[in-house]
């Protein structure tokens, strides 16, 4: 007993030594501080400060990191779990102003972690990340790179439906951070598909990941994140504050129109040429718009029958010229760019190549192509990067896992992604209905993750060619807010392209119930500027130019920066391009409210007022909506609540509408009340200046 007590002192010794004599450590920057322990040879977190709010995070306990490892995702009985408590700390690599590196090592399984923290000075969060580094094969199956048990965790988006089949049933869940209720932090894994989740009081902050890594190689995982905000109340906007800070490019007011309800899919250069020169005459030229940043061509302009082996998206040369050089000239002359609609996964328009490209060997899926397999996203990456040299600046990107209604699961996916056999799955096809069972979801988020990835390098590439591309992914994404560090804006899930309903007020209703629905029941943390909703829609005249102004207020006081106009360019009336015109003007002025764009009210579909607001520190804006056939009287507090900012300032209120007078010239300080009364279907929209 005393020899064994005598090596363990000896080790001890050693340890504390190699360590510099320090047992903990300290990484911090002004808003947030995360002290280490390693007293007893393992590696845990002791204490979590946030400096914002002078709170200490209530820690029970923390496993600080966990990997699960295997033989294989598809050798049944291999895997194990590893925490911070399997690996011992050999050694300081690094202790400077930028933060800590440690490196650990598990003998029995032939593994050295490297274990690093970033402090992120100047900034309210920090990061940590590891570097796996094996002398031996093994498969990593999930690695959470945080994980700690806080009193007051939890998770705020529980949804997940990773479904192959059903309408309006596509949630994932993957890419949503983790709050603290009194303590005001947040946290999660810097990755579109990570999968953050809270069990029990402990926070599990990762990603699966199924990468089979050979002896002497190293992984570096994706980085998570610790931040913090001043008020638990208020934690939402200190993430998005974050988001903001850290998406790849500075959000941006993107007003475009779109082909689509003009010529659906039957679009030509001469028919695009036509609607460019009379949308640019009728709102530049004529109306004085700032020129828009792009016209788009939907699907039409590419030719899915012919061989897409060699060359992926090519030009339907009938309808187009080779390189689309006419349709680049024509936009360049309206003062601005063109943008391309394209299906990474080869969905709508582009299904009639998919046949083609399997009989060429390929990985395609069922109807749509795989956006793991090797050989196709090499091709969708060089047509791509191709397009964005030659001058495509904005990438409409439809149809990624699927649509609206059916999703496609790369299953077998042999050499190129994780495969599970023991789920028996043989004989299913890839959207087959019997995967909406949550048994699946593991084999399922692997290829969400791989395809993910995939697409993730492309972006990346794309951006480094163009700073200023302009990036949507549509149909088949998810709402991560992670998306936003590769691309500008995302489709809001599980709502149709066109509003439905007989009228202005049930079209409004069905959109604005999809927000709701997203945001206030599900909770879902994604900032509204950055969604992509396909509004507004003008494909007729004969409403009145009030009825019309309302619609269009309405909707682009959502406030989202990404503003594509569906109109039908020949049958608007010149009140109609008047009221588009003074629309698209309000926009750019109210633009800057649009980074704190929030939901306020109750639920449209109950019929009850609800409305949208955004502010900075000059002013803001508010939107009202009674969806009722009765008139309504509502109440509003001038509170961070709504998004002020500023606790101590004096508005003066006009409307960009005239059917406010009422509150014409009024002032109103901030904490005040608000009331204001709606006739049957009415939107109202409020301008507040700071006097």
């Amino acid at each position: 007993m005393k020899k064994l007590q005598f090596a363990l002192l000896f080790l001890m010794t050693c340890f504390l030594i190699a360590c510099q004599g320090k047992s903990e450590f300290t990484i911090e920057n002004n808003s947030v501080s995360r002290t280490l322990s390693i007293a007893d040879g393992h590696v845990k977190t002791i204490s979590i400060k946030n400096k914002l709010a002078a709170k200490e995070l209530d820690i029970i306990n923390s496993d600080e990191f966990r990997i699960r490892i295997s033989k294989g995702t598809h050798i049944e009985g291999t895997d194990i779990v590893l925490k911070s408590s399997d690996f011992n700390v050999d050694k300081v690599l690094k202790e400077d102003a930028d933060g800590l590196s440690l490196l650990l090592s598990n003998d029995e399984h032939d593994l050295q972690l490297e274990l690093n923290y970033e402090t992120c000075a100047g900034k309210d969060f920090m990061r940590k990340y590891l570097k796996v580094i094996t002398s031996k094969d093994w498969t990593l199956e999930r690695i959470d790179v945080d994980c700690i048990e806080l009193k007051d965790i939890y998770q705020p988006y529980q949804e997940k439906q990773i479904t192959a089949w059903g309408p309006a049933k596509w949630r994932p869940g993957l890419g949503q951070p983790l709050y603290t209720k009194e303590t005001a932090s947040y946290w999660g894994v810097e990755f579109p598909a990570s999968y953050n989740y809270v069990e029990d009081q402990s926070a599990y902050c990762g990603y699966l990941c199924g990468k089979n890594i050979k002896e002497g190689t190293t992984y570096t995982t994706y980085k998570s994140v610790l931040g913090v905000g001043d008020d638990a109340a208020f934690v939402q906007d200190a993430f998005f504050a974050y988001i903001d800070e850290v998406r790849i490019r500075p959000l941006r007011l993107q007003v475009q129109y779109n082909s689509w309800f003009d010529f659906w899919s039957k679009v030509t250069r001469e028919s695009f040429a036509g609607s460019v020169k009379k949308v640019s005459q009728e709102l530049n030229e004529e109306r004085q718009v700032p020129p828009l940043s792009a016209f788009v061509i939907d699907d039409g302009w590419q030719n899915s029958h012919i061989d897409w082996s060699d060359k992926v998206w090519k030009v339907n040369e009938e309808r187009f010229d080779k390189n689309l050089e006419s349709s680049k000239k024509t936009v360049n002359e309206a003062k601005s760019q063109l943008g391309l609609w394209l299906s990474p996964g080869c969905n709508f328009g582009a299904r009639p190549a998919v046949p083609l490209m399997r009989k060429k060997g390929m990985e395609a899926l069922d109807e749509y192509m795989s956006l793991a397999g090797p050989q196709y996203m090499q091709l969708l990456e060089d047509r791509m990067l191709e397009l964005t040299e030659q001058g495509v600046s904005y990438f409409k990107l439809d149809g990624l896992f699927g649509h609206l209604n059916r999703r496609e699961f790369d299953l077998e996916g042999g050499d190129y992604m994780p495969r599970m056999p023991q789920l028996d799955t043989n004989g299913f096809k890839p959207a087959d209905e019997r995967l909406n069972d949550p048994k699946y979801d593991e084999l399922k988020s692997y290829y969400l993750v791989a395809g993910s990835e995939r697409l993730m390098e492309i972006f990346k590439k794309q951006h480094k060619i163009n700073p200023e591309v302009y990036i949507v992914i549509s149909n088949g994404a998810y709402l991560s807010p992670w998306w936003l560090m590769y691309i500008d804006a995302v489709w809001m899930i599980n709502a149709g392209d066109a509003a439905g309903g007989s009228n202005r007020t049930e079209e409004l209703v069905y959109r604005d119930g999809v927000y709701y629905d997203t945001w206030v029941t599900e909770k879902t943390q994604f900032p509204i500027n950055s969604v992509f909703n396909h509004e507004p829609k003008k494909t007729k005249t004969g409403e009145s130019r009030e009825k019309f102004s309302e619609y269009l207020w309405m909707n682009l006081s959502r406030g989202t920066g990404f503003v594509e106009l569906y109109i039908v360019t020949n049958n608007l009336s010149e009140a109609d391009w008047d009221v588009l015109a003074d629309g698209l003007k309000w926009a750019h002025k109210a633009f800057p409210y649009f980074k704190l764009s929030r939901m306020h009210g109750g639920n449209p579909k109950k019929k009850e007022v609800y409305g949208y607001s955004g502010w900075n520190q000059k002013g803001g804006y508010i939107s009202f909506h009674n969806p009722s056939n009765q008139t309504q009287t509502y109440r509003v507090k001038l509170d961070r609540q709504l998004g002020l900012i500023e606790n101590n300032a004096e508005f003066t209120i006009t409307s960009p509408l005239h059917n406010a007078r009422e509150m014409e010239g009024k002032t109103v300080r901030s904490n005040g009340e608000l009331e204001i009364s709606l006739t049957p279907g009415e939107v109202k929209v409020l301008d507040f200046v700071t006097r």
